[in-house]
Order: C-alpha cells, then sequence, then structure tokens
C-alpha cells in the first residue's frame, strides 16, 4: 500500500496517516533529496534557472511538505507514537537541511546565475529568491573550513532537538496538570458555561465535581471570575511554575535546556564570525543592529510608562477599596482588573461573549474578507485529523485561489496559543499552477452540550481578534499572486514585518459596522446593542499602558538574551528577566514565577532575537489602517474595497519578492510613522 506522507498529488491524506508512516516517508524522501542534489553538484556549462533552481526546489519542497504534516500532528493531536517517530527523524532532518545550506557547489552555482549579466532580465521575484539563497548560504555556514562546518552541522541538530524537548515539556506540563474542585461553593463567580465546561471535562472522565485545566479557555475565566482566592492561586502557582524545577514533574524542567540553547546559539553566532546570535538573527529582518531594536523598544517603555503607572495605582486603590484586598498578589491582578472594568464601564467580557456565536463570527469574518478582497469563500472537502476541523476554499471570480483548515478549540494534545501555518505554497510547476494552503489554528472553547443541546461556542472579543489575526496570516499566505516557491505568500518576507497582515485585521474588531455583521446574542438573536459597543469602545485601551510594558519586558528579555547575555558566566537567564522587570515593569511577579521555561516563541517556535517583530510590526499595521480610517472619512466605512484592493496589490499578493519597506511605501506613499500606533493604543500625547 502506497505511504500516504508520499502522495503530492493533492491534499494531504490526514485520515490515513500513521507514525509508521514517517519514518520510512521521510528516509526515501531524503534519499532522493541526496540523489538530486548529487546531480546538481555536477560541474554545467551553464546554470539556469529551469534546469537548476527548478529540480531543487522539487524535491526539497516534497520533502518539506510531508515534515511539515509531520510537525502539524505533533502540533495538533499529539501521542507518543507520534513524538517518538518525530523525534527519530529530527537528527536526520536537520542534518539534511545543515549540510544544503554548506553546500559549496550548490553556492557557486547560485552565485554564477547572480553574475551573469542574464540576471537583470529575471523577474523581481526570482531575483530576491536568488539574493535570498545566497544570504541564506553564508548564514548557514557555506563558508566555513570544514572543521567548523561540522561543528555548526552538531550545534544545529542539538538546537532542534533541545526545541522540540522544549516545546514537549510545555505541552507535557499543561497536559498533566488538573484541578478538581468538589465544593459548588469553590466556583463562586464563575460565569454557568464555565462551570459547565469544567462539569463536562469531570464527566468525561468520570469524576466527580468539575475539571480544571491550564488550557487557556479554561484557566482564564478562573483568574478574571473566580471569587475564591485560594482557587486562584493554585491556577496561577501551576501556570507559571510549568516545566521549571517548581513544577510537577522534574524531567519536564525546561531550565537547563534555556541555558544550552543560549550557549548553542552562541556558538553559532561565534562561527559565523558574528558578536551575539542577536546579529544574526537580524541579518534577514528589517531592523538592521540589536541596538536599534533595544533602543526602539526603550522608546515604546518611556511613552507606556505614565499610563502604566496610572493603570497600576488605580487597580492597586480598587483592590484595596473596593475589595478589601490591601496585598494585592500576582493572582488577583486579572480578577481585580475584570472588576475595576465592569464597574468603570458596566460591562464585563462574559456579558459581550454572549454576543459572539462561532457561526456568526465565521460568517462576519468571511463577510468582510470578501467585501474587501473581491473574493468568495465556500465549505470545501478534505481528509482532517480531528472531527472539528472545517475546511474552506477561496475563489475569485470563480477561480480557486487557495484553500484552509480551521482547527479552533482547545484540547488535550494539542499545543496552547494561536498560529498559522503553510500546508502547501502557491508555485507554477510542470503540471500548472499549484494553489496554497494553509493551516489556521486556535485554542478556544469548543461547543457543549447542555440540557441535550449543543450549545455553540461562545467566544470573548479578544478571541474573536485572535480568530482575525491568524486570518490575517492566512490572507497573507493565501492571496500571494508571486509563482516562485522561495517568495510566495508568507516565504521570503522579513520575520519583523510579517505580523503586518495579521495585526492589520484586528482593527476591524473595532468598526461598528463590522461588529453588527459578526454579532448575534446566543438566545436572542439581537446584534450587539450600540450601547454596549460605546462602552467596549471606552474601554478599548483599559490597562493599554501595561500592557505595552509587558510586550516591551517579553522583547527586550528576548533581545537581551541573545545579544548582551553571556549563558557562560554566573547570571542566570531569569536573573535577567528580573533585572529588566526592575527597569521597565510596574508589577513584578512573585520570585517563583517561571515565565522563561514556558516562553515557547523564543525558545521553540522560531523567535529568538526577534519578540520585538511584534512591536515593530504592529507600528507598520497601525499605519497600514490609518489609511483604511482615512478613506473611511470618505466612504463612510473602513471596509472599503478600493483599499483593499490596493492591500493586496502593494502587500498581500507580493509575498517576499520585494523588501517590505518597499511594500510598504507603495501602499502608503511614505516612510511608516509610529503616531497611529500611538494613537489605536491611547499613549499619544
Amino acid at each position: 500500500m502506497e505511504n500516504p506522507l508520499l502522495d503530492f498529488s493533492g491534499l494531504p491524506r490526514f485520515d490515513e496517516i500513521r507514525p509508521e508512516h514517517i519514518t520510512p516517508a521521510i528516509t526515501q524522501l531524503l534519499e532522493r533529496c541526496r540523489k538530486v542534489v548529487a546531480e546538481l553538484e555536477k560541474p554545467a556549462v551553464e546554470v539556469t534557472w529551469d534546469g537548476f533552481v527548478t529540480p531543487l526546489d522539487d524535491c526539497t519542497e516534497q520533502l518539506s511538505r510531508a515534515w511539515g504534516i509531520v510537525g502539524h500532528l505533533c502540533a495538533v493531536v499529539d501521542t507518543p507514537e507520534l513524538r517518538a517517530a518525530y523525534n527519530e527523524n529530527i537528527p536526520a532532518v536537520t542534518a539534511f537541511w545543515t549540510s544544503l545550506s554548506q553546500n559549496l557547489a550548490l553556492f557557486e552555482k547560485y552565485k554564477a546565475i547572480r553574475q551573469v549579466p542574464s540576471f537583470d532580465a529575471l523577474p523581481p521575484a526570482r531575483k530576491r529568491v536568488v539574493e535570498n539563497t545566497l544570504r541564506d548560504f553564508r548564514l548557514g555556514g557555506a563558508e566555513l573550513p570544514d572543521e567548523k562546518k561540522k561543528a555548526y552541522a552538531d550545534i544545529q541538530e542539538k538546537t532542534a532537538s533541545l526545541s522540540t524537548r522544549f516545546a514537549e515539556n510545555v505541552l507535557d506540563a499543561t497536559n498533566h496538570f488538573e484541578l478538581l474542585v468538589t465544593d459548588r461553593k469553590d466556583l463562586a463567580g464563575l460565569p454557568e458555561d464555565v462551570c459547565q465546561m469544567a462539569r463536562s471535562a469531570a464527566e468525561a472522565e468520570q469524576k466527580d465535581g468539575w475539571k480544571f485545566t491550564l488550557h487557556f479557555p479554561s484557566y482564564l475565566p478562573v483568574m478574571q471570575y473566580a471569587d475564591n482566592r485560594d482557587l486562584r492561586e493554585r491556577m496561577y502557582r501551576a501556570s507559571c511554575t510549568r516545566a521549571s524545577e517548581l513544577g510537577e514533574n522534574p524531567d519536564w524542567d525546561n531550565t537547563q535546556i534555556i541555558q544550552d540553547l543560549l550557549k548553542l546559539r552562541k556558538q553559532e553566532a561565534g562561527l559565523l564570525g558574528y558578536r551575539n546570535f542577536a546579529e544574526v538573527s537580524l541579518v534577514p529582518k528589517m531592523a538592521d543592529t540589536p541596538e536599534e531594536v533595544i533602543a526602539f523598544l526603550e522608546k515604546l517603555a518611556k511613552r507606556a510608562r505614565p499610563s502604566a503607572e496610572k493603570d497600576w495605582a488605580e487597580l492597586k486603590a480598587f483592590a484595596s477599596g473596593e475589595l478589601g484586598l490591601d496585598d494585592m498578589q500576582a493572582w488577583d491582578l486579572a480578577y481585580v482588573s475584570e472588576k475595576l472594568r465592569q464597574k468603570r464601564y458596566a460591562f464585563s467580557e462574559q456579558e459581550v461573549k454572549q454576543y459572539f456565536p462561532e457561526n456568526k463570527v465565521i460568517d462576519g469574518l468571511f463577510g468582510l474578507v470578501s467585501k474587501l478582497y473581491g473574493i468568495t469563500i465556500k465549505p470545501d472537502q478534505a481528509p482532517v485529523w480531528h472531527k472539528d476541523v472545517k475546511f474552506f476554499r477561496i475563489e475569485k471570480e470563480g477561480r480557486l485561489v487557495g484553500q484552509f483548515y480551521m482547527d479552533l478549540y482547545a484540547r488535550k494534545g494539542k499545543r496552547g496559543g494561536a498560529w498559522m501555518d503553510d500546508a502547501r505554497s502557491r508555485r507554477m510547476t510542470a503540471n500548472g499552477l499549484q494553489t496554497p494552503v494553509a493551516y489556521l489554528n486556535c485554542n478556544f472553547s469548543a461547543p457543549m452540550m447542555k440540557d441535550g443541546v449543543l450549545q455553540p461556542s461562545l467566544f470573548r472579543h479578544d478571541e474573536v481578534q485572535t480568530l482575525f489575526h491568524e486570518f490575517g496570516h492566512g490572507m497573507h499566505h493565501l492571496m500571494t499572486q508571486v509563482d516562485d516557491l522561495g517568495v510566495s505568500g508568507i516565504s521570503g518576507v522579513e520575520w519583523d514585518a510579517v505580523e503586518l497582515p495579521s495585526q492589520f485585521m484586528e482593527n476591524f474588531c473595532w468598526e461598528w459596522d463590522v461588529v453588527q455583521g459578526m454579532s448575534s446574542h446566543v438566545q436572542t438573536g439581537e446584534a450587539l446593542p450600540r450601547s454596549l459597543f460605546d462602552k467596549m469602545m471606552a474601554a478599548k485601551n483599559y490597562q493599554s499602558g501595561m500592557g505595552m510594558l509587558r510586550q516591551v519586558e517579553f522583547a527586550l528579555v528576548d533581545m537581551h538574551l541573545h545579544y548582551d547575555y553571556n549563558p557562560e558566566g554566573t547570571q542566570s537567564a531569569r536573573e535577567v528577566l528580573d533585572d529588566i522587570r526592575r527597569q521597565f515593569a510596574v508589577n513584578i511577579p512573585p520570585s517563583f514565577n517561571r515565565f522563561l521555561n514556558a516562553f515557547s516563541h523564543i525558545f521553540a517556535g522560531g523567535y529568538s532575537a526577534g519578540y520585538y517583530s511584534y512591536k515593530w510590526a504592529e507600528v507598520l499595521s497601525a499605519d497600514v489602517y490609518s489609511a483604511f480610517e482615512e478613506a473611511a472619512e470618505k466612504e463612510g466605512t473602513a471596509v472599503s474595497p478600493s483599499m483593499g484592493a490596493k492591500l493586496v496589490a502593494e502587500i498581500l499578493s507580493r509575498g517576499g519578492s520585494r523588501p517590505a519597506i518597499e511594500s510598504f511605501e507603495a501602499f502608503r506613499g511614505r516612510r511608516p510613522t509610529i503616531d497611529a500606533l500611538l494613537r489605536h493604543s491611547g499613549l499619544a500625547s
């Protein structure tokens, strides 16, 4: 029987793929790639795109797609068997990509393409592919002497294994914890739907009481609404000590992995001739130097500080004066914040949530992008990895643009957070156009039975924003018009610009006509009242100063750990974070907080020395959205098809085919400014 992982004729056969397929498929694909590379290494009179780049792309794309499917399954339906097969193949896959990045024969052939006069006649996208590839060869150690190449390869293999182990430890620690409440009085303050979800979770395991976990839909409501302070503290401690020496299982402690990863990254930088890993990380990004990034972040911190101090003082005064909490602790913050929000703005997130059932939000989202970009989104059919996954197609004027999976609910075996990933990229092949396919993943509450009736999933407004965010990434991947693999969709886009389309989409969650179209009370069917929307708008920048400082804190610790921290020295990574908190935070977490041990973005998620990208790209996205606000003054709505068409033409369709700053300037007609971000955040002077 054919191995389903080796079938590239269409969509992945998720209903057939099993752990035992992984090693045979990856082994075969690696061997196929090595044979192609061996042929391409041979001397050639002339190096052409079709004779060299295309066959290399053909074989490596199949390896990437198959390995991407395996990685995706580990992220969404993790099992011991899947994990074992994935880990078994990491060394061979990493070794292949490292050897490819160091292959001098291939490097010389790309140089040959760059140096011939015909290079100037290549389409801009192909020029960009060549320039990026030459850069990546240098960053991959192609110019190193043989003994250093070996050291570099060892570092890559160790780094890949450690990053995987880091993510697995976080997932295991998250999945393992449960808190079973047996006395209904201990649930005082919790919304009824949250209690029902906890009850269903306990019943599913034939347990009495209410089961709470560290998965976000279970964890956050406890922190926001539970009157029982002891319950909040137990949940908080469990969450912030995950994967640490203070956690439940010493085998899941990420402390040493953090140090080892930082040492390996510093060694990698040294081998490549850089002073630190931050410099390596920034080579393919928009920002030029670590110093520039740190100055940018500290400028944001300075602008946010007065507002954050005011936020913090008000929170403490309210906790003491209204709630009798003279010693407000970390596990009280979300609770006190929600109480103050309700008193100040006369609404709660729970009240808002009733207006955002899943189906109405999805319809509203699809309607928005359909109007903005002139596309149609329809349900489609494909094999899926879980019964809750939905599949859709995008068409424009009757022509297929791309397809995407939506996996929206939290569950055991699925990593936390929300993310978009590419299942397949757009490219022109010998058989015609290959259309792109994306994965859109979130961790929302699943629909549940109540009195024999299936209740729809209800989204908090911030979850609606999360969905719009990931869909923005999806649009970037799916709306591309670039046919060359290396710069199609999100490929080749500078990491600190890749959040632009996603953060841009979040703004529409605050447009009245958009919110009207995607809200419907779960019981009455009425759209969100204007009076409640106005309260939400008044509260939009509630604690935005503290929120800004929190993101700056994360970005600064990431940059400093990869810039001027010595992992061989006496100071620990946690002490670096403590120093930054003392300088920039207005509220300091307790000493037992082990945030870094679950900071998967920078230790397992590709954001190392790049977490600043969220704020960097937010400057760009806010500025881009301000063009839609300007259009709204003339057209009466920010949902402007003319501006949407321009966004597609200058940013979404371009992929990585030109520098992101050129795409921004082509859309906006000028350089970016920080003004719109400060205004949107309520921090403008």
